[in-house]
């Protein structure tokens, strides 16, 4: 594989996924949740949708309904089923746990793709999971649980990401479509399919409903556009083109270059490399249990890439 851009890719991608919570967390005081995923899935879909079409176009590709159908599919899962559970795990725990527990989607998506895709799982892959399992457990100190709601909202989210990423390589495969394309179009019909249910928030019987069932008065009134200005619209960009579609785009094109076990290193890295910059941008504590925890995940990363690494010089 061509090991040099991989890695490049890897660097780009493990710091555009892990800033994802530090850019939402300072975009998430002008916006509602749901509203903030809403509109950065909407500016990711967009920003791909040219080199989606044109990829389509320079390989004479057309799409069937069904292929129509497995991209809603497809967005409906990744942006309405696990980045709602996402917001949902962000509002009931910490963020910092909810980053570390999203991260462990590699480890559903290496045993889907085992179980589901066939791709065999080498020992040193098997041993890296094992590592990073271990780190992710240090970090969370499962001992001293006392966010069980965040933590299943989180761990949903992770299992809804693995089955997105499985249900895009069946799409890519069945299409010929690129993983920036099949990231494009998923974002925006993703968006859409929000889009839709944000509007029925504001059908009165529906929020009269919602209003009777405790903890979703949040997804009541969903606001549209309340709150967008001059003052937040780079954070909007970075979050919907760098932190959405970048880091999605570059998720797949690592994979269509590799493998599920290359593509997942950045997600892998996120536990560790989260919480640095958590404390470089916003001067959150990084404890002695965070450190151990970092250092066995890398450890456990650093093996994916030796047992994926060329058999000839460079």
């Amino acid at each position: 594989m061509p090991y040099k851009k991989v890695i490049a890719y890897l660097i780009v991608a493990s710091l555009l996924i892990s800033s994802l919570e530090i850019t939402l967390k300072i975009a998430g005081n002008d916006f509602h949740p749901v509203q903030l995923t809403f509109l950065r899935f909407a500016i990711g879909g967009l920003a791909l949708l040219v080199p989606s079409f044109n990829f389509m176009r320079k390989n004479n590709i057309s799409l069937d309904p069904r292929a129509w159908s497995l991209l809603a599919l497809n967005g409906f899962i990744v942006v309405v089923i696990s980045m709602i559970l996402f917001q949902l795990a962000v509002d009931h725990a910490k963020a910092s746990t909810v980053a570390v527990l999203f991260s462990c989607n590699p480890v559903f998506t290496l045993l889907f793709s085992y179980l589901f895709l066939k791709e065999k799982l080498s020992k040193l892959t098997l041993l890296s999971i094992l590592l990073s399992s271990i780190g992710l457990l240090v970090i969370v100190n499962p001992a001293n649980l006392n966010e069980p709601l965040g933590i299943t909202f989180a761990l949903l989210s992770a299992v809804a990401f693995a089955v997105y990423s499985m249900v895009s390589r069946l799409v890519s495969t069945r299409t010929g479509l690129s993983g920036l394309a099949v990231t494009g179009f998923t974002l925006l019909i993703g968006s859409v399919e929000l889009l839709v249910l944000m509007l029925l928030t504001h059908v009165q019987p529906l929020a009269t409903v919602l209003l009777g069932v405790p903890g979703m008065e949040t997804f009541v009134h969903i606001p549209l556009w309340t709150g967008i200005g001059w003052d937040n619209v780079a954070l909007l960009l970075l979050a919907g083109i760098g932190n959405s579609a970048a880091a999605f785009a570059m998720y797949f094109l690592i994979m269509e270059l590799s493998n599920v076990s290359v593509a997942s290193i950045p997600f892998f890295v996120k536990p560790g490399l989260a919480p640095l910059l958590s404390f470089l941008i916003l001067s959150e504590q990084i404890t002695v249990r965070l450190i151990i925890g970092i250092v066995i995940i890398l450890t456990g990363s650093l093996l994916i890439i030796y047992s994926n690494r060329p058999r000839t010089t460079l």
